[in-house]
């Protein structure tokens, strides 16, 4: 069974902000499969991996066309370098759109969240809101004017349900206050930095916002299929092992040894608690590392990540 059926062939694109290029695919041989607001494609990588990119209903997209947001990551080998050397004509493969970011149905408003290049769901989450007529309101975020892509698209689809905020001035996002003016039976919908994601699910948790009427986009690693086993950790630095029982995550592991550890989002999709890899073999759990770094066996997300050795000697 083909898992990357789509054949999409690039039609045009365009530079959004020094770090973020637009696609706009046509499929080629069959027609273009229907979507809705929140929906990703996989596009498959020359190395044989494949990366998510949500799909986007930018104004003014001819019929049958399909287009993506995608972020110039500098310190990757994968995918992002990849797509922004996609020139016109050349043809690349993807999954069916799959969707698990989706929009409520109902007339139930929306407060809708985006930072950085997790706007690209964002955007389709508003247009559809705004065609069906629901009220809503984005609020849309970044470290500083200039880096925020798909303006242009936002101000022609919000009209004045679009509020920019900028890390380095006064504009700066505050979630409270944005909650503090929502409708009491609003939905709320987060895509961005797991630390926004994580500090929006906070406040609304916080302001007794019920849990199924918050939602956020998380691209999920791929599940190993190795069995959980226990393995063990040599920290480089003392020459200390640290058992890693079966049930156990590495960061759970190194705290219950009395070590203290770097750490945020705990799901592998933040890269705060990477480090080095002297020995061993890890299982990679991420979904931040490249194809190449995974496959150079140098570096990992101890929060998810566990061995497929014995035993890991970590540069720590």
């Amino acid at each position: 069974m083909d898992t990357h059926p789509l054949k999409l062939k690039v039609r045009s694109y365009a530079a959004e902000t020094p770090f973020i290029r637009s696609l706009v695919f046509g499929v080629e041989d069959g027609v273009a499969p229907r979507w809705q607001a929140g929906a990703h494609i996989r596009v498959a990588l020359p190395n044989g991996g494949d990366r998510p990119y949500s799909l986007m209903a930018l104004p003014g997209l001819p019929e049958g066309m399909l287009a993506l947001g995608v972020l110039r990551e500098e310190a990757s080998t994968g995918g992002s370098q990849f797509m922004h050397a996609l020139k016109i004509g050349d043809v690349v493969k993807a999954t069916a759109p799959v969707n698990n970011f989706h929009l409520h149905e109902g007339a139930a408003p929306a407060l809708l969240f985006a930072g950085g290049i997790g706007v690209t769901p964002i955007l389709s989450m508003a247009a559809n809101l705004a065609a069906r007529g629901s009220p809503y309101r984005l609020h849309y975020a970044g470290r500083t004017q200039g880096l925020l892509a798909f303006l242009p698209h936002l101000q022609e689809i919000c009209a004045k349900g679009l509020s920019i905020h900028y890390d380095s001035d006064e504009s700066r996002l505050d979630i409270a206050a944005a909650l503090g003016a929502a409708a009491a039976n609003a939905h709320i919908y987060a895509c961005g930095p797991a630390g926004m994601i994580e500090a929006v699910k906070a406040a609304a948790l916080g302001r007794d916002i019920p849990a199924d009427r918050i939602h956020y986009e998380l691209f999920k690693a791929e599940q190993s299929s190795s069995a959980d086993l226990p393995f063990e950790v040599e920290l480089k630095s003392t020459g200390q092992v640290v058992s890693v029982a079966a049930g156990q995550t590495i960061i759970q592991a190194l705290e219950a040894a009395g070590l203290d550890v770097l750490y945020d989002c705990q799901r592998g999709d933040c890269g705060i608690c990477q480090c080095g890899v002297i020995e061993g073999v890890p299982d990679h759990r991420d979904i931040i590392l490249s194809d190449d770094e995974r496959a150079s066996n140098k570096v990992m997300q101890i929060c998810v990540s566990r061995a497929k050795s014995e035993r890991l000697v970590l540069d720590l």
